[in-house]
């Protein structure tokens, strides 16, 4: 197995900020639902707002990042291996057939995970800014807004596109786990290395 560098440092520190941020979201969430009790109506809300604004601020920041580096570039999708990677999916993991996607620094992502990331960012995630933001300050919403929407769209949009990014998150890990040990992608998160049966990929530096 060979070693190469696939992660940089930001990635990593943004990937484990979000998830971080993410369940903090999800945890008071589902308080504010009245699903437990926990921290309480009022401090639940509190937390779940700061931890929104902080995720927003990460984000905003993410997207400056992507776009300055290029690694935008992950993330066009492909149809290259597609149909490979969906019956390895389906069965072949199953059966430890020879993964059909080569990981590389230049192309990190296989073909689903691009869809999978694709549309996390440009439907989920701004749908969940969007929708919290208008719930936020649904009290100071301009008339053309009141006239459009009511706060019960809103709160319905926002509860439907936080489970799906809940249900993204708990796929997330499953696959994060589907490496050749259970823990291998999730130390390459951690350590920025990937261990490959491909040795053509030089390690670059941090």
């Amino acid at each position: 197995m060979a070693r190469i560098y696939i992660f940089k440092r930001f990635e990593r520190f943004w990937h484990w900020s979000q998830a971080a941020l993410i369940i903090v979201m999800m945890v008071t969430g589902f308080e504010i639902h009245g699903t437990y009790r926990i921290f309480g109506f009022e401090q639940a809300g509190i937390y779940h707002t700061t931890a929104a604004w902080i995720l927003i601020g990460l984000w905003a920041f993410a997207i400056f990042w992507h776009f300055t580096t290029g690694e935008w570039k992950q993330y066009i999708p492909t149809t290259e291996n597609l149909f490979a990677m969906m019956r390895y999916y389906a069965g072949g993991i199953f059966v430890d057939a020879p993964h059909p996607f080569r990981q590389t620094q230049l192309r990190k992502h296989n073909p689903l995970q691009r869809l999978a990331y694709l549309w996390v960012k440009l439907m989920i995630n701004p749908l969940i800014w969007i929708s919290g933001l208008l719930y936020l300050y649904y009290n100071e919403w301009p008339a053309v807004v009141a006239g459009l929407l009511t706060l019960e769209m809103v709160a319905f949009v926002h509860l439907v596109t936080a489970f799906m990014m809940a249900i993204f998150f708990v796929l997330h890990i499953y696959f994060a786990t589907t490496g050749h040990t259970p823990l291998a992608h999730i130390e390459a998160m951690i350590t920025g290395y990937e261990e490959t049966e491909d040795d053509e990929e030089t390690p670059a530096k941090a």
